[in-house]
């Protein structure tokens, strides 16, 4: 397998897109530190995968507090030695109002949760891979489309996928001097308990409210394996990946 030998943390594992990758990469033979605010779906997550004991961590993690990721980290380094990939896949939205109704709190809360716990790990993951033998590893950020175009009343997630893009690029300059590869991919409308209400019909930019097709999330772990699985002398800097007929591109 690919990735034996090598180290994943996953932030978000319990569900979703970040349980879709966090299997994709245990089934390709990495070890995985599983990161999430709840233990109970980490260790499912686990159960689910049913690899070899020794090659899961589930370590319930808060990406708001600093100190709880650094616990995360130091765990995952202990247990393992060594961290060859970060995916950054923790992230929530706000409640879907008027932007001018947006409470200070709700607008806090995504930018703590979405760029600064993003911004904190990456932070931790460089000065495990500029210190560690063979040096250097690779970080991912869960961009979202929200990255390129936003929805109807989604401010504060718009914004801190826009500034994912940024910090990005920068992670990507910052780390070639340390053999660190960073990339970002762009997901859109995976069948989740975030994604999957697109099924019911969600707010159009025309005013209108419709149903959009969704794709099965395990289509994103594979596409995060994908990027993981490059040498390191090569990084796919941003993917796009989206449910085929959903209305992205184009007018209307």
């Amino acid at each position: 397998m690919r990735g034996e030998g090598k180290v994943a943390i996953v932030t978000g594992a319990g569900t979703g897109v970040g349980k879709a990758a966090a299997l994709a990469l245990l089934g390709d033979g990495w070890s995985v530190a599983l990161a999430g605010r709840r233990p109970e779906p980490l260790d499912e997550v686990a159960a689910e995968a049913g690899v070899a004991a020794g090659r899961t961590l589930a370590v319930a993690t808060d990406v708001t507090d600093r100190h709880s990721i650094a616990a995360l980290f130091a765990r995952t380094r202990e247990t393992f030695g060594r961290l060859d990939l970060l995916f950054n896949n923790a992230g929530i939205g706000a409640p879907a109002v008027p932007l001018e109704d947006l409470a200070f709190e709700d607008w806090k809360a995504v930018v703590d949760t979405n760029l600064t716990g993003l911004f904190l790990c990456t932070q931790e993951a460089f000065r495990i891979m500029k210190a560690q033998d063979p040096r250097g590893g690779r970080i991912i950020n869960n961009g979202s489309i929200s990255a390129h175009a936003p929805r109807p009343r989604t401010a504060p997630y718009t914004s801190t996928k826009h500034a994912v893009t940024g910090l990005t690029k920068s992670t990507a300059l910052d780390g070639r001097a340390y053999d660190i590869a960073c990339g970002q991919i762009d997901i859109g409308n995976a069948d989740t308990a975030m994604g999957g209400r697109m099924k019911a019909g969600v707010p159009q930019a025309d005013g209108s409210i419709r149903a959009e097709p969704v794709m099965d999330p395990k289509a994103v772990g594979e596409a995060v394996l994908h990027m993981a699985s490059l040498p390191l002398e090569a990084n796919v800097l941003f993917m796009t990946v989206m449910a085929t007929k959903m209305p992205f591109v184009g007018r209307g």
